[in-house]
């Protein structure tokens, strides 16, 4: 249960709120018991006072009183039902607000290695099904297993009031068997297949994802079919297990059922002794066993959510394994100690967690100002030297220290959203017309000025609606818009002919004035204005 201790702190920062939400369940709760235990009376009292009449006897039966309490019951559980579901859905949305929020903090403090060892798939499972998982911890688990046992107590309170205390034992013994079955006893026997079985669903829906990402390669490979027939008995394998748990759960379910309806008939039994003891009225004597069974409805919520904790517990691991924060992520390079020093590197080692060295005992010094070329072939460790000055990958030893800076990174990422959303992730204050005078550096500015929406078009998915030489410039414009003292472009002018290129790139150089720049590429042809160029050859 260690793994849900965060995730629950975060959930129990809105007491007052959960408690209201509560409060409304147990209203709902009370309301149905209440209302199964006067019917009862009222029908046992009617027709006691029926026979008597029959009997030629005198006899007499207050009809509103009953009648005005099975009304008021009747209403107050319908109200309090709806309440309650608007009031708590309410909150769970509040809730996971809370979590998603602290989820992105932590994944945006957390190192890019630990970012980069799940797929697109894994983070779509762990930002939608694991959350997901989290969110309905109050409203499935922790507010009915609080409530059913308070309502336990208040049945046990009742018991004793209107019967006696060695009743009240009796039942209070059956009553703590069933909580025990419906919650603890599902949930040490599906912890361990629902962990499992959430493990096996993550990796299934990450599959299938990647069998629909991937399906045009496999349609050319023909391996469309036998991947496809992979992925059914993958899926028949998740089936089973899943059916594994729900039967276990359904059987404490059954059980549960079972245990409180014996204590129904169990208090009716030893009422009827304090009947001819006349300690007890008829009516009350039914009212009690009705009362009790009304316990099954409050039950009834606990097998289901306890035969999925243990699902809930291995996506709160995941969660936690897999978004650490900044404890765990990769410290920042600090700034230079040294005035008009940009960026100071000594015995610098670049390597990939579980993977050879790229660069060792790298040796650099920029100056403020300075623009650095650095060229190499593919494999040479460029991006990854350029993602160790960026902060985004830690050094593997060695020092570095350098000015913040912004990076365009080698690969063009462009969000599904209008051209000016794009464009103010550079520079959330910049105005229209400082976002056509970059448009017009990268020489976009005609192309969306004949659009319709202009600066409001709509990119696409990944900037789908743009071929790849404009989206690089996209890309390039927000890196350019924002005035940080460093500037880091790993293969600017990718996509772009060599007269678009060259243009361009003299344009930058106003841009860039002033700047500390490092810019990276295969050949000297594809880089911007240089002060000097460096080769790797690792």
């Amino acid at each position: 249960m260690r793994e849900l201790r965060p995730w629950l702190r975060l959930i129990l920062k809105r007491p007052w709120r959960l408690l209201l939400g509560g409060m409304l369940i147990l209203a709902t709760l009370l309301s149905g018991i209440a209302l199964l235990a006067v019917s009862g009376w009222f029908i046992t009292e009617t027709a006691l006072t029926g026979l008597l009449l029959a009997a030629g006897m005198a006899a007499s039966i207050n009809l509103y009183v009953p009648g005005g309490a099975i009304r008021f019951f009747a209403v107050s559980r319908a109200v309090s039902r709806y309440l309650e579901r608007v009031y708590n859905h309410d909150t769970v949305l509040r809730l996971l607000t809370d979590i998603r929020v602290a989820l992105f903090r932590r994944l945006a403090a957390s190192s890019r290695r630990l970012r980069n060892e799940l797929t697109g798939a894994q983070w779509l499972s762990r930002l939608t099904n694991d959350v997901d998982a989290l969110d309905t911890l109050y409203l499935r688990l922790i507010a009915p297993t609080a409530l059913a046992g308070l309502v336990t107590v208040l049945m046990l309170v009742l018991t004793a009031i209107l019967f006696d205390l060695a009743t009240a034992f009796i039942v209070a013994g059956l009553l703590v068997a069933a909580f025990v079955v419906s919650s603890g006893g599902v949930y040490l026997r599906t912890r361990e297949l629902a962990y499992r079985q959430s493990d096996r669903q993550e990796s299934l829906r990450t599959a299938v994802i990647e069998h629909l990402e991937g399906f045009a390669e496999l349609t050319a490979a023909g391996r469309t079919g036998k991947h496809g027939a992979w992925l059914m008995r993958q899926a028949y394998q998740v089936t089973s297990a899943q059916t594994r748990t729900d039967t276990r759960t359904g059987w404490h379910l059954a059980g549960t059922h079972f245990l409180v309806n014996l204590t129904a008939v169990i208090s009716l039994w030893l009422g009827l002794g304090l009947y001819h003891a006349d300690e007890v009225s008829g009516p009350v004597l039914v009212l009690l066993p009705i009362a009790l069974l009304g316990l099954c409805e409050v039950y009834a919520m606990l097998p289901d959510a306890f035969g999925r904790l243990g699902a809930t517990e291995a996506s709160a691991n995941r969660l936690n394994r897999d978004c650490a924060g900044s404890a765990d992520g990769d410290p920042p390079a600090q700034p230079p100690s040294r005035t008009g020093v940009a960026l100071h590197a000594k015995n610098l080692a670049v390597k990939h967690p579980g993977h050879a060295m790229l660069l060792t005992h790298f040796e650099l010094e920029l100056k403020a100002g300075e623009r650095l070329g650095i060229l190499g072939h593919s494999g040479s460790g460029k991006s990854s030297l350029a993602d160790t000055i960026a902060g985004l990958l830690a050094p593997a030893q060695g020092s570095l220290s350098c000015l913040p800076g912004v990076y365009l990174t080698q690969r063009t990422v462009l969000f599904e959203d209008t051209l000016r959303a794009n464009l103010l992730l550079g520079a959330p204050e910049a105005s229209d017309t400082e976002l056509w005078r970059m448009l017009e550096m990268v020489e976009l500015a005609d192309r969306f000025a004949a659009e319709p929406d202009q600066l409001d078009t709509w990119l696409g998915s990944d900037g789908n609606r743009l071929s790849g030489g404009e989206a690089r410039r996209v890309a390039l414009a927000r890196v350019l818009l924002n005035r940080a003292a460093m500037v880091i472009l790993d293969e600017p002018f990718t996509g772009l002919d060599s007269e678009t290129r060259s243009r361009i790139s003299k344009r930058m150089d106003v841009y860039l004035e002033g700047r500390t720049v490092i810019s990276l590429a295969h050949g000297p042809d594809a880089l911007p204005g240089t002060d000097r160029v460096i080769y790797l050859t690792g």
